[in-house]
């Protein structure tokens, strides 16, 4: 059974600094994809990050570019958001979320596994 666990959420002033993990288990994909997506009281699952595993190319939101990025650790099969220079609009729930072909996409229905979720809020 493949599950995606995200940890790392909590509450941080602007202009601080967060890393969300995705730890994925229960598979044995050779390759896969892994995205961040984040859903708030208005908008449902924006994208934010992508990558795929046997790749270093990475993808990301434009409202994230240059602070955010979406390192690996292949020894244990996750995946981060480290999440720098925060601000209030990216207060929301965060949720890792995998493909199990490698293939990047920045929409949700390209995703077959989903983590629960985990909060992150940004005070000004």
């Amino acid at each position: 059974q493949v599950q995606l666990e995200e940890s790392g959420g909590g509450l941080m002033q602007a202009g601080g600094s967060l890393r969300l993990s995705c730890a994925t288990s229960g598979h044995t994909f050779s390759n896969y994809a892994v995205a961040w997506f984040r859903r708030t009281p208005w908008k449902d699952r924006e994208f934010v990050a992508a990558r795929s595993w046997s790749s270093v190319n990475t993808y990301y939101a434009d409202s994230v570019k240059g602070r955010f990025t979406i390192p690996r650790d292949n020894a244990n099969n996750t995946v981060y958001l480290q999440m720098n220079s925060l601000k209030p609009e990216d207060t929301a729930v965060y949720y890792c979320a995998l493909n199990r072909f490698g293939i990047v996409g920045m929409t949700w229905p390209n995703y077959h596994y989903w983590g629960q979720g985990t909060q992150v809020t940004v005070s000004s």
